[in-house]
């Protein structure tokens, strides 16, 4: 289900020490080195672990206060994200077509991840010990070098551990939003239900907790490999810091929202869940067949057309349940090979960000004038406003990371502040009542290049070419950039 998606095993080679030779202008790198640890394939397999045995030692205390409704659903909730993720590893590994009963039998008793983290593992600690001949070569544009194109090789010790890393990503994005994020949901609304928090129930929400960011963060990190699969993509720890914060103060802002309405109106809960992700997973569907496209090819060779559906329906259903909780940093399209559309759409973004702004708003609203007894000592303005700050926060933070940490940020046409900046310009224009006035030039230059495939004339043939007039260039910009915030709007 998840190989449906691009494949970027290159992508996971570490630059490390290396010699590199320029050929043809292409830097060839030869790595050296020994290859980074699978440390995504241990977390994940590690938070598949915790969560699982966890979740099964509160079903065995629920079973014994024959807490019949809770059991239920957290066992639902654990076994439902298990079994996926053993299809989707054996679908990404191709394991059906080979001679492998004992990693089979493993994936029947749920095992998997543990059987593919001690492989991932074997192919680390065997790597390096003997020279091995590359396999493959990557060519990618590294921006930080000039935005010259590199080649890797890749040997294939690199290209097994990459192929872990990337099954493991998607296994982390189905255990966080297939499993992590209802569990949460649900553990949360009956500690507030049962007035009390059980050890067992309070330890599997913080390890929920962690494997929804992490998922998140997953999903973040696959949309700008996938989006820029020509470029040598790496983020920078502070990066990492701004998407955790984000992201952790979205979903943990949406669950309680999505909490307190249900604790307050318990039917009409399920209304909002089922409405969003119902919305969110006809909505691919629709765009598909308003273009009037046909299903994507090769998405497998060895499918049917029936078979190719199921799989779209699969993929279709996770990218809802991601909506449902948070941003997916991506948007379908069922007619492209990848699955995925490159473009960037800030309009999607900006509508997705400011509806659930809404939402959430109105959740919180009904929750305070229906909200139960159960809140007597609980200063709910204060908490309303609290979870809209961090809500708000989170969206600040969201800016942030595009405007300033993207590692691709150099490739955007037009960045945050220069939307911000003519929405400005355009409302100071509007008060002033007709006065026109020049824009002043922006300063976030580096985050408005555009590649171009060309030198310009300027460049090749400097005796016959004319100063550039920089000024009028830069206006022109200015004025392309608010033609289309008023277009827009």
């Amino acid at each position: 289900m998840c190989e449906v998606a691009m494949e970027e095993h290159e992508s996971e080679i570490s630059d490390m020490e290396s010699s590199t030779v320029a050929h043809s202008e292409v830097m060839l790198v030869v790595n050296h080195s020994r290859i980074k640890p699978p440390f995504s394939v241990l977390l994940a397999t590690v938070l598949y672990c915790a969560e699982f045995i966890t979740a099964a030692v509160l079903c065995s205390r629920y079973h014994k206060t024959e807490d019949v409704i809770w059991m239920g659903f957290t066992l639902t909730f654990m076994l439902l994200p298990a079994v996926l993720i053993q299809l989707a590893l054996t679908f990404i590994h191709r394991d059906l077509g080979r001679d492998r009963p004992l990693v089979l039998f493993l994936h029947l008793l749920l095992l998997g991840p543990v059987i593919r983290c001690f492989e991932a593992l074997v192919v680390y600690f065997k790597s390096g010990k003997r020279e091995e001949p590359y396999v493959t070569i990557s060519r990618k544009i590294n921006l930080e070098k000039g935005q010259s194109p590199m080649e890797w090789e890749i040997g294939q010790s690199e290209r097994n551990l990459a192929t872990h890393r990337n099954a493991f990503k998607r296994t982390a994005v189905i255990q966080a939003f297939l499993g992590s994020a209802p569990q949460l949901t649900l553990q949360l609304y009956a500690s507030i239900q049962e007035k009390y928090f059980l050890p067992a129930r309070l330890t599997l929400m913080i390890i929920t907790l962690i494997s929804i960011t992490y998922g998140a963060l997953v999903c973040i990190v696959l949309a700008i490999q996938i989006r820029y699969d020509d470029y040598k993509v790496r983020l920078r720890p502070f990066a990492y810091l701004c998407m955790i914060v984000w992201r952790g103060l979205e979903i943990a802002t949406r669950i309680t929202s999505l909490v307190l309405f249900s604790t307050a109106l318990t039917h009409w809960v399920i209304l909002v869940g089922m409405g969003n992700l119902l919305f969110f997973f006809f909505l691919p569907w629709v765009e598909f067949w308003a273009r009037k496209g046909s299903l994507a090819k090769d998405v497998e060779k060895n499918f049917s057309k029936l078979g190719t559906t199921v799989v779209l329906s699969m993929f279709t259903l996770l990218y809802a349940c991601i909506n449902v909780f948070c941003w997916s940093a991506v948007q379908l399209d069922l007619a492209h090979r990848e699955l995925i559309e490159r473009k960037q759409r800030w309009d999607r973004l900006a509508m997705f960000y400011c509806g659930r702004f809404v939402e959430n708003f109105v959740l919180i609203t009904l929750w305070y004038f229906y909200k139960s007894d159960f809140y007597e000592y609980v200063c709910a303005p204060l908490l309303a406003a609290q979870l809209l700050i961090c809500y708000s926060l989170a969206v600040l933070f969201m800016l942030l990371f595009y405007q300033f940490c993207h590692p691709c940020k150099s490739l955007f046409k037009y960045n945050v502040h220069d939307c911000l900046h003519c929405v400005c310009f355009r409302t100071g224009r509007r008060g002033g009542r007709g006065r026109r006035g020049k824009l002043p030039p922006s300063y976030s230059t580096a985050a408005t290049m555009v590649l171009v495939p060309e030198e310009p004339l300027q460049l090749l043939d400097p005796e016959n070419s004319q100063p550039l007039d920089l000024t009028n260039q830069l206006g022109e910009q200015e004025t392309a950039i608010l033609d289309d915030m008023m277009q827009a709007a």
